[in-house]
């Protein structure tokens, strides 16, 4: 894929931070960085996304009765 070159403003805290990733070999440049930061971010969302999307599908009320049910086989508190 190509690539597009932009530029971007960061807090310089986070600038050291991206250097010393890069001087310590854990990626090759400032881009890679980056960019496995903004892939990340895109991943994270994406699961987010995909478990709002199924929780969506849950019914509530179905739910709490399956709850119910499960409360009920368990063993009963001790009376104190």
């Amino acid at each position: 894929m190509a690539a597009t070159k932009v530029a971007v403003t960061i807090d310089e805290q986070m600038l050291h931070e991206v250097d010393g990733w890069v001087a310590r070999g854990e990626f090759p440049n400032r881009s890679k960085a980056v960019q496995a930061g903004l892939e990340r971010l895109r991943k994270d969302r994406d699961r987010r996304t995909s478990l709002l999307a199924e929780l969506a599908k849950l019914d509530p009320e179905e739910e709490r009765e399956l709850a119910e049910e499960w409360l009920a086989s368990e063993a009963q508190w001790p009376e104190y």
